[in-house]
């Protein structure tokens, strides 16, 4: 079993990245608010959040503003891990259940360096659409504005998990919308946290 794992971390990897860029290749995209990134990016790190279930298209649409996303620690993540590094993403290993403080040092390592984070909302394990804290949290920490990313496509497959992952359909059309950049006040209590996580 061991094998074929070690086996699978070498070959899927490459080819997903391969097969998405050419089934990615064949959508139409429409970006709306696009002045929104402008606007975060202005002020040095930032912190893009989206839901989980958006992340067969988000890392292939963010590859081209690389920075540093957490990913799980898990067997699975592994997997995510090695796509990311291949798309340039530098990657921290972690989540709120395993490794969460080295994983909070790694983001905070990479924004004081100026580089941008990528955190999934609800977090690797749910609940599905609903914000966990640690974005929150990082954003109190460095002052980094925290960038909200929502897609959606007209013609898409959705799967049986827990976050409902979207996989866009070839030739579809996706919309792909920024919000409004969100600043969180500095060193915020467990209740500051809480009200802005809500």
């Amino acid at each position: 079993m061991d094998l074929l794992y070690r086996f699978a971390l070498v070959l899927v990897p490459p080819l997903y990245v391969g097969l998405s860029r050419l089934w990615f290749a064949t959508c139409r995209l429409t970006v709306r608010d696009a002045h929104f990134l402008a606007e975060a990016q202005a002020q040095g790190a930032m912190i893009v959040t989206f839901w989980h279930y958006s992340l067969f298209y988000m890392f292939h649409h963010m590859r081209r503003y690389p920075g540093v996303v957490l990913v799980s620690a898990s067997r699975d993540g592994e997997f995510i891990a090695r796509i990311a590094q291949r798309l340039d993403f530098a990657t921290v290993r972690g989540s709120s259940h395993r490794q969460g403080v080295q994983a909070l040092k790694g983001l905070l390592r990479a924004m004081k360096e100026g580089r941008h984070v990528g955190l999934v909302a609800d977090g690797s394990q749910g609940p599905a659409r609903r914000v966990q804290p640690g974005a929150i949290f990082l954003a109190s920490k460095t002052g980094a504005p925290l960038l909200p990313i929502v897609w959606a496509a007209d013609r898409c497959k959705i799967f049986g998990s827990w976050d409902r992952t979207v996989l866009p359909l070839p030739f579809c059309r996706i919309v792909m919308r920024y919000g409004i950049p969100m600043h969180v006040p500095e060193n915020l209590n467990d209740e500051g946290i809480e009200q802005y996580r809500l």
